[in-house]
């Protein structure tokens, strides 16, 4: 296959994977959105985590809610677990690489507070460990996944929300995980800001 074709390939691909997970996502994606804005607007923060490329998403997230998106407004409380290399790796070192978020969830969580816990395949032991601590702690979880969500789906309860897109290919599903993070500052804007309908 030609190269130019390879790449519109994905181009296509990509487009038909968010048009396919749109009607699936929408309800779930604003049901987060406005248990986000119930936690921030009761003094909770956000606490985000994933590996990799989902990493990048956390912070991504975080990073959007402490400064803005689109649209000018105060910041919101959130942290990634995942941008401080003296805290991870002695967490890892003395205890367990599955325990690098857990420990920070321990430690920086609180009742009312929310996990978005990010996993492609939903089989992440540090990302369902921290899934563990959090229950454990009275957080609920917005569990951002794919497939079918792996491990993290069957980890979930009552008050939790599953964000899980219906696809196979790592590269769609964390192309729809940064369209979902999106649409996820969008509607928290749009709710603190009052420009929902």
């Amino acid at each position: 296959m030609p190269l130019h074709d390879r790449i519109l390939g994905h181009f296509q691909a990509s487009a038909q994977t968010k048009l396919d997970a749109a009607g699936t996502l929408a309800p779930h994606i604003e049901q987060a959105a406005r248990l986000m804005v119930h936690s921030l607007t009761q003094g909770g923060k956000i606490l985000a985590c994933g590996n990799g490329g989902s990493a990048a998403d956390a912070q991504n997230f975080a990073s959007t809610m402490i400064n803005r998106f689109e649209q000018e407004r105060p910041g919101l409380a959130a942290i990634a677990l995942t941008t401080d290399p003296s805290t991870l790796t002695s967490i890892a070192n003395d205890y367990a690489y599955d325990q690098v978020f857990a420990r920070q969830v321990k430690a920086l969580g609180q009742p009312g507070d929310i996990l978005l816990a990010i996993s492609t395949s939903g089989d992440s032991p540090s990302v369902l460990q921290a899934v563990a601590a959090a229950h454990a702690r009275n957080i609920d979880i917005i569990a951002l996944t794919g497939r079918r969500g792996g491990a993290l789906a069957e980890q979930l309860q009552d008050g939790d929300v599953f964000l899980c897109v219906p696809a196979e290919s790592t590269a769609r599903i964390q192309e729809v995980h940064l369209l979902t993070i999106h649409c996820l500052c969008d509607a928290v804007d749009s709710i603190l800001l009052g420009a929902e309908e």
